[in-house]
């Protein structure tokens, strides 16, 4: 077994500390593209090919343990949770065929490019209505005033919410955040193992409402194609719930977050999406490459096999850096460098590749294309703060400023 080598070298592996891994994943690329972590007792993968190659074959890397918290759970926490039900939920990251297969098929039906076209009006008043309360105040801080409402907001949308639930449930998929991929103390982990079960009961009873008054919506959808005889169970369709009132704002909340401040970042990017905005569809791909929301996630190997040179256990633990993979000069020529013109930006793996390509990636990058569309037009000459330090929440693999304090001029 090749254990971590850098804790002596120039970079050193901080799995919960995302400020900027980059140096770190690039020099691991170079000199041990696979390596285990005894932190965190994974086998470590850096490389485009090998993680494209991982997430190509389910069969012998079963997504099992995606959502598998990296710290045990505290008994008083796990017990809290088991009385629930809710040992063993996942929405379909991690499951796999034949189950996988049956319920993405479902929800395809009901989650389709159809019903999200269909929200882009909605989208764009959204985006309007929320650049619009503070465009005359030349400043703001974008996480809190842009970024973190609006794909909650989207998101209650399709599934059905009350907008007036938003700042509970996205403090509920916080928790989720920090209990799966944080580094929580037992007593903190019996906080967020309670939000936790209240974000579960609260998505059963989505799924009961659908039954006694039929909607509009995804969780609607999905109950009607139950009655009509697919086959999927309650609990299944409040999972699909769950999982999406989290990974459905999350993670955009991140995109348009990282986006943001990639773009202000490298100046030139910035104005040139302003005075040409077809140029914002494929600048958002080089951001979901250069900047992802999620910079790693994971997987499980079912037999003995190979990676990189490195021989792979069976039952061993992988964590696969997408965020590394996306900066691999073998695919993406200067792959540190920021190109909003960048031809194969959209070979990216941000949003996964094979039968666990993210279901909502048409979403997300719909939000962000419209709420930069928007700004690009309203406040052309924004501008980042200076002196500004940016922190990351402590995980493993959510990565997004949590403060984007921007500044410009009001006429």
């Amino acid at each position: 077994m090749s254990v971590c080598p850098y804790h002596q070298g120039q970079e050193t592996f901080k799995p919960f500390d995302l400020t900027n891994p980059f140096p770190f994943y690039k020099q691991a690329r170079h000199e041990q593209p696979v390596f285990f972590s005894e932190e965190l007792g994974y086998y470590v993968v850096t490389r485009y090919e090998d993680i494209k190659a991982v997430f190509s074959n389910w069969r012998t890397y079963t997504s099992e343990n995606a959502q598998s918290p990296f710290r045990p759970i505290a008994p008083k926490a796990k017990a809290l949770m088991e009385a629930q039900g809710m040992i063993g939920l996942s929405g379909l990251s991690g499951r796999v065929p034949p189950d996988h297969t049956r319920i993405r098929r479902i929800v395809s039906m009901a989650f389709n490019l159809s019903r999200i076209k269909k929200l882009e009006s909605r989208i764009r008043a959204l985006a309007i209505e929320t650049i619009g309360r503070f465009e005359g105040d030349g400043q703001a801080e974008l996480i809190r005033q842009l970024a973190y409402d609006l794909p909650a907001l989207v998101i209650f949308m399709l599934l059905g919410v009350p907008a007036e639930d938003v700042q509970q449930v996205k403090s509920w998929a916080e928790s989720r955040l920090l209990m799966t991929w944080g580094d929580l103390s037992e007593d903190e982990q019996l906080v967020h193992a309670q939000n936790m079960v209240n974000y579960w009961n609260y998505c059963q009873n989505l799924v009961s409402l659908r039954h006694q008054t039929p909607t509009d919506d995804l969780p609607g959808d999905l109950v009607r194609l139950q009655a009509e005889g697919h086959e999927i169970t309650d609990r299944e369709i409040a999972a699909v719930c769950y999982s999406q009132l989290f990974a459905g704002h999350e993670t955009t909340t991140s995109l348009i977050g990282n986006g943001i401040r990639e773009l202000l970042l490298h100046r030139q990017s910035w104005e040139a999406i302003c005075a040409n905005p077809a140029l914002i569809p494929n600048a958002v791909e080089e951001i979901l490459r250069y900047s992802p929301s999620i910079v790693s996630w994971r997987r499980k190997s079912l037999e003995a096999s190979e990676i990189g040179g490195m021989s792979i256990p069976a039952g061993a633990n992988l964590l696969l850096v997408m965020g590394s993979g996306n900066r691999d000069d073998a695919q993406f020529d200067e792959g540190d460098t920021f190109n909003i013109e960048r031809p194969n930006a959209k070979e990216h793996l941000s949003m996964g590749f094979g039968i666990h390509f993210c279901l909502g990636a048409p979403l997300a990058k719909l939000e962000s294309k419209v709420v930069l569309e928007e700004l690009t037009r309203t406040i052309p000459n924004l501008h980042i703060k200076p002196d500004q330090l940016f922190q990351f929440a402590p995980n493993t693999s959510f990565r997004a400023p949590v403060a984007l304090n921007v500044q410009w001029e009001t006429i």
